[in-house]
């Protein structure tokens, strides 16, 4: 069973251990969806709440000269063979690709989506 680093501050996380082991996903889901459609932040399930006390600093990150939570998400994901989505977005760094149109499939599927979302977005200017 992986043993991931203790908090880096703070006694107690927002739930019991047991319960953030099975259900911290479906917080940050929930969180997730509460935030890009509603744009409700700073909730008590927010992945930030999870930087403040969880994020340590790596080698492997920076030159460990910042804090992530990549080493301790990692351990148990692994252990798990589940991977990790969260930090596709939620990165430092700028990644070419990511968040602007080249991150789409270069072929003719991504590209007809694309002139139909055009068309579609057309139609609708012109009600």
């Amino acid at each position: 069973m992986p043993s991931p680093a203790k908090a880096f501050k703070g006694e107690q996380c927002l739930e019991p251990t047991d319960v953030m082991r099975r259900d911290h996903m479906d917080f940050l889901k929930h969180q997730r969806d509460e935030t890009l459609r509603e744009g409700i932040r700073g909730q008590k399930y927010s992945l930030n709440s999870c930087i403040d006390c969880h994020a340590v600093t790596s080698p492997d990150v920076a030159g460990g000269q910042v804090r992530t939570l990549k080493p301790f998400c990692a351990q148990c994901h692994a252990y798990a063979a589940v991977s990790i989505d969260c930090f596709q977005c939620h990165n430092g760094a700028y990644q070419p690709g990511i968040g602007d149109q080249s991150a789409l499939p270069a072929d003719h599927q991504a590209q007809a989506m694309i002139a139909a979302l055009e068309k579609q977005l057309a139609k609708g200017a012109d009600k």
